[in-house]
């Protein structure tokens, strides 16, 4: 099955087809420092066939969430080298999801003065504050032009950052209603400069960004992941002719850099828009049907014999089966997410998954 053959993407080697989705899991605490937990978290799913971290932040501006990790400093650098090393130990492959939160955030949670947007209009909703409380989003900083170049920058440093710690390659966040999303949308973003208005113009920092790290670290480590449709964090794309303009501007864009992959999370991955994003872009594809479901072991198989992808990415049941590969490959029982402590400080529900051998020892 195509699915557990190995793979390069770019300069990415895989031993298989899966892919562990990226997952925000608060544990890297205060300073957003990888740690203990998080070496091992990361070592155990060194079977996958690439490891995509959780959201990371570039710069401080860009925390969204208490416990999330960043790659600013030296201290978080030498954290993340750790966490490289132990999965390479395993002989795995890890890429870092560079996340900037943009409006998804609070001054309380970043620790700076302000948190910052495309345009000055809050995400809808609350966010959970360190202390367990909850508080409205707040109504960002819309960004000038002259610091939309700054957040460029920010998002190739970081990449910059990522690689001298030893990680494999990185993948700019474009998803799920954070920054780089946020610029896509007409909802959340009412530019009038080069910027905004536009499917095109609202599709360019994207490109920007993805072409800066890939001119910083070389487009074969460079990745993105894009969320077309899924309107999430008042990031909305309800207008179909809209959204495929958007995408297709995108998609050209990045195209003649020749990435090492994208990376779409949609419901329906082997519909028309997602199939055109990956004709566009001509890179190396990963789908992500999860959100509203789990993906399953027969999707997954079907998705890459079909040529509908070139990988799939898994959340869930990666969270809760390290070895995730190897049972799918033996098409074996697995273990049940707890999603009660997907979030958390602590190994519970985090490290403490048992693997198939141990499954079995225990019976």
């Amino acid at each position: 099955m195509k699915l557990f053959e190995p793979t390069s993407f770019g300069a990415l080697q895989l031993s298989n087809r899966i892919v562990m989705a990226p997952l925000t899991r608060t544990r890297a605490g205060e300073h957003g420092i990888p740690n203990d937990l998080l070496v091992e978290h990361y070592r155990q799913r060194a079977g996958l066939g690439m490891i995509i971290t959780e959201g990371t932040w570039p710069v401080q501006e860009g925390r969204s969430y208490p416990g999330q990790p960043g790659i600013e400093t030296d201290e978080q650098i030498a954290g993340w080298r750790r966490v490289a090393d132990a999965v390479h130990a395993e002989g795995g492959t890890i890429v870092m999801q560079l996340m900037h939160g943009g409006r998804v955030s609070h001054p309380s949670i970043s620790a700076t003065p302000r948190i910052v947007g495309p345009s000055a209009i809050a995400a809808p909703g609350q966010t959970h504050l360190a202390d367990g409380s909850k508080a409205d989003m707040p109504v960002p900083h819309g960004l000038t032009t002259d610091e939309v170049a700054q957040a460029v920058q920010g998002f190739a440093q970081a990449a910059r950052n990522a690689i001298a710690a030893g990680i494999d390659g990185v993948e700019v966040h474009g998803a799920n209603g954070y920054l780089v999303h946020e610029f896509m949308s007409p909802v959340s973003n009412t530019r009038t400069d080069q910027y905004g208005g536009s499917p095109e113009n609202r599709a360019r920092f994207a490109i920007e960004v993805v072409t800066a790290v890939a001119e910083a670290v070389g487009a074969d480590r460079t990745g993105i992941r894009l969320s077309p449709e899924h309107g999430i964090q008042g990031v909305i794309e309800d207008d179909a002719a809209d959204v495929r303009a958007t995408y297709t501007a995108i998609a050209e864009g990045i195209a003649p850099l020749g990435i090492a992959f994208v990376d779409v999370l949609h419901a329906e991955p082997t519909g028309d828009l997602v199939q055109h994003v990956r004709r566009t872009a001509g890179a190396p594809f990963i789908v992500n049907s999860g959100f509203s479901s789990l993906t399953t072991r027969d999707e997954a198989v079907a998705l890459l014999d079909a040529d509908q992808a070139d990988a799939v990415a898994v959340g869930r049941l990666a969270i809760a089966n390290p070895d995730l590969a190897h049972r799918w490959e033996r098409d074996t029982e697995l273990n049940e997410p707890r999603p009660e402590l997907f979030y958390g400080t602590t190994a519970e529900g985090y490290t403490d998954y048992p693997t198939l051998a141990e499954v079995r020892a225990m019976a």
